[in-house]
């Protein structure tokens, strides 16, 4: 894993895709000097279906043959991409789980209902605030 997100061209239709660079909206890097000549040295813009951005847990993911480039985003920008990337049920869990941060009603059932969606425990953390012994208890009952 890297501490990195990264726009890449996707250039076949085997495999993982990424999240379309369109799908995510604005970001603030794309008008740096760098990311504007990787777009033209790759014949692209922002807006084309071959973009992809992918967040640092994912970059692992990313075609070893991909042409790929590391790109600074803010925490509502890595936010925004990790949306745009999760599916239906895990998205659904994640707003469950930042509603949570201003209530603690059926906190168990909420962190066992994020495990059992596929949400990984440090994003379980990140989003609810809670402690991480608090959501090994939760899956253990």
């Amino acid at each position: 894993m890297t501490d990195d997100a990264y726009l890449f061209l996707v250039m076949t239709e085997a495999g993982w895709q990424g999240t379309p660079l369109a799908l995510v909206g604005e970001l603030e890097c794309l008008d740096t000097p760098a990311v504007q000549a990787w777009f033209t040295a790759h014949g692209v813009n922002p807006a084309s279906p071959a973009v992809r951005v992918a967040p640092p847990e994912q970059t692992g993911m990313i075609p070893k043959e991909a042409e790929r480039l590391p790109v600074p985003l803010s925490e509502e920008e890595l936010e925004r991409i990790r949306r745009a990337t999760a599916t239906d049920s895990v998205a659904s869990v994640e707003e469950d789980l930042l509603a949570f941060r201003d209530s603690e009603d059926n906190r168990d059932d909420l962190l066992r209902r994020a495990l059992a969606a596929g949400v990984p425990a440090h994003r379980i953390v990140a989003l609810s605030g809670v402690d991480p012994t608090t959501l090994s208890s939760a899956s253990q009952d």
